[in-house]
Parts: C-alpha cells; structure tokens; sequence
C-alpha cells in the first residue's frame, strides 16, 4: 500500500499537499538557467541592499557594504561548498561517488556553517582594507544575510532537496521522480513525470519560515535596544542555530551521522553556545557614527581590554553629544523666552528705565513745559 493510499485511508486532505515544481533548470538554448543559482543571487542583492542601508542608518559610508561583500560573497560560496563536501564526502569521494562533481556548485549544496566561517573571514579582510569596524558591519547585515538564507531555500524546493522524513500531515511536500530526454532518471535536470513518488515533511519551509521570524526579531531587538560590538551578527547566529537544530532532527535525506545524529545537528549546538556566550559578554553599547567611519584604528578581536575600552569610549562619546543636544535645546528655548517678554515685563522695563533716569520725565515733554513757559511770559511783557 502507497504512502498516498494511506493518507486517503487515513482521512488526510491530499489536495493540501504541496506540490514540488515540475523542474529546476529551464534550458535557454545552450544556457541552463537554474532556480537554484537564481535564488542564491536574489539572497545575495538582498542582503547588499538591506545591510547597505542599516550601515548608512548608523553612520557608516554609503557604498562600503558593497566594497567589503566583493571580498565576502566568493569566500562564503567556496566555504560553503567546502563544508557541504567534507560532511558529505561520500557522495564525491565514496565507492560510487564522482571526484568532479564536488566542483558543481551550480547543482546545490552549500553549507551555511561554512559560508559563514569563511564568508566571514572574507568580510575581514575587506574591513582591514577599507579600515572599519568588522563587529560593527556583522551588525548591520546580519539582518539581511538571514533574509539571503530565506530566499535561498526556496532554491532547495525546486531542487527537491533537504527535506524530511515521510508524512502524512495536510501540509506534506510531494516529491517527484525526474526524468531526462532519454528517459533516465535525472533528478537535478530532468522534468517530472508520473504520481509523486513520496510526502514528506517540508523541512525548507520550516527554515524558511523560521528565518524570515528571526529578521523580523534582529530588526526590532536592534531598534529597541540599540546593541552593537558584533553582539546583534551573534543573536543572529544564535536564532538560526537554534531553529536549524529543530529542522535536522525533522531530516531524513542522506548525510554523515555522529553518533546517531546528524552532524548538522551537533555543529547547531556548539555554534549556538558560542553565539550566545558572545552575545552575553561582549561590549555593551553600541559604535558611534565617529567609529565607523573609514581609517578608525580599531583593536584586533583577542585583545578584549582594549576592545572594551574602545567601546566605552564610543558609549561616553554618544552620552556626551546627546548631552550637548539637550543643553543647546536648553539654551534656545531661553533665548527665546527673553525675546518675547510678557506685557508684565514690559511694564517692568519701562519702571526700570524711569527709575534709572532719576524719575525725570522724558525728553518730548520737558520740551513742551518749556515752549508753554516761554509763551507765557510773551504774553506777560
């Protein structure tokens, strides 16, 4: 009995099950254009575009996202594409496997410890050249490499890959066989044909959706809290960790365990750990606009007293101008209360302007007197 005959046994909606596309890659002449390679592109312009403008937002130099991503995006593709080899060497270094398909990146399989690890290092090399803050650029993309990962998994739904075990939930992804021009099985290039060949469950919409939460998070934690330092790039680290811990228990397709469990799934936990002790000791606060402009010296990362001190120096420098602000506010709104003095002051002032005269009256009438006093005695002689 199928898996879909049990569903139907079973009173499950079958017409609620999500389809998988019929195909990845549409041939374009001799082109191939692949969802998957679309997907990761759309991923990577929209974490330019959203950690460009959090960057100019906090003070930094319009164009500098783009400048140090030259450097970033090549390490975090090879990085990823190295881990996703290594914990999966079988495929490419096994009995049946092919050493040069290791080299087709086009046809899936990036993993994101190791996009970060060495997409990271990249990002630090850009930063020592153009001389800024790297924890200070961490906080302002990671937003938007969390959006990059998002988008990037609906690339895995048209490759009909990372996906979970068989299910019979109403929401089950149909998984179809794929078929070349010949007729052989091509599950990469090949086009769908026939009844799906299993449901299982969506684990890349339960990522997906997950990621899409945790930028919705960073973007208000970073607005209500104002933390900086690397601290936010952290959080982020620590939100995926723990929804990509959940996701691999849910997996099923192959990949090297450790005892009994999923590689991914203990790399989860101690990058989550170490996100999180990060993001609890690191310096509070955030950078000053000042500071992340090109050409501050900043401490190297292991030299925590003078990260901390530097830090702190930002955090007086900020407290001092918004306390300068408020003074200067102070001193406007005096200057223009004496400006405009009430009717009130006015008497006063005229009062004070009399008595400092000697109580003498003023200059147009002692004229008069003596005009009147001068015809008087005309009009006597």
């Amino acid at each position: 009995m199928t898996l879909r005959t049990l569903a139907d046994s079973a009173g499950a909606d079958v017409l609620a099950y999500i389809p998988s596309p019929p195909r990845g890659v549409w041939n374009i002449g001799p082109f191939p254009l692949r969802a998957y390679a679309i997907c990761i592109i759309l991923g990577i312009v929209a974490a330019i575009w959203l950690g460009e403008k959090r960057w100019v937002q906090r003070g930094g130099q319009s164009g500098m996202v783009l400048d140090v991503a030259m450097f970033a995006v090549p390490f975090g593709l090879i990085g990823g594409r190295l881990y996703h080899v290594a914990t999966d060497w079988q495929k490419y270094f096994g009995a049946n496997g092919h050493p040069m398909n290791a080299l087709k990146i086009w046809e899936g399989g990036l993993g994101i410890w190791g996009a970060v690890l060495l997409g990271g290092i990249g990002a630090w090399i850009g930063c020592r050249v153009y001389r800024i803050p790297l924890p200070a650029f961490g906080d302002a993309i990671a937003p938007g490499i969390l959006l990059a990962q998002a988008i990037g998994r609906l690339g895995n739904y048209f490759n009909q890959e990372l996906y979970g075990r068989q299910t019979t939930m109403p929401w089950g992804l149909e998984i179809f066989v794929r078929y070349d021009h010949s007729g052989g099985v091509d599950m990469m290039n090949g086009t769908a044909a026939g009844a799906a060949e299993k449901i299982v469950q969506p684990t890349f919409l339960y990522e997906l959706i997950w990621n899409l939460i945790g930028v919705a998070i960073l973007l208000y934690v970073d607005r209500k809290y104002r933390i900086g330092h690397g601290r936010l790039f952290a959080l982020y680290v620590a939100i995926y960790c723990f929804g990509r811990f959940f996701v691999e228990l849910l997996r099923d397709d192959e990949a090297t365990h450790i005892l009994g469990l999923r590689v991914n799934t203990f790399t989860s936990a101690i990058v989550f750990v170490c996100a999180v002790a990060y993001f609890l000791f690191a310096t509070k606060g955030r950078e000053t606009a000042e500071q992340l402009r090109p050409g501050i010296e900043r401490p190297w990362p292991w030299q925590i007293g003078a990260l901390r001190a530097f830090g702190a120096a930002g955090a007086a420098a900020e407290t001092a101008t918004e306390t300068d602000d408020s003074d200067k506010s102070e001193v406007s709104e005096g200057d223009t209360g004496s400006e405009s003095p009430t009717p009130g002051n006015e008497s006063e002032t005229e009062r004070d302007n009399s008595s400092e005269s000697g109580g003498s009256e003023p200059e147009g009438k002692e004229s008069a007197d003596q005009a009147k006093t001068v015809e008087s005695g005309k009009n006597g002689s």
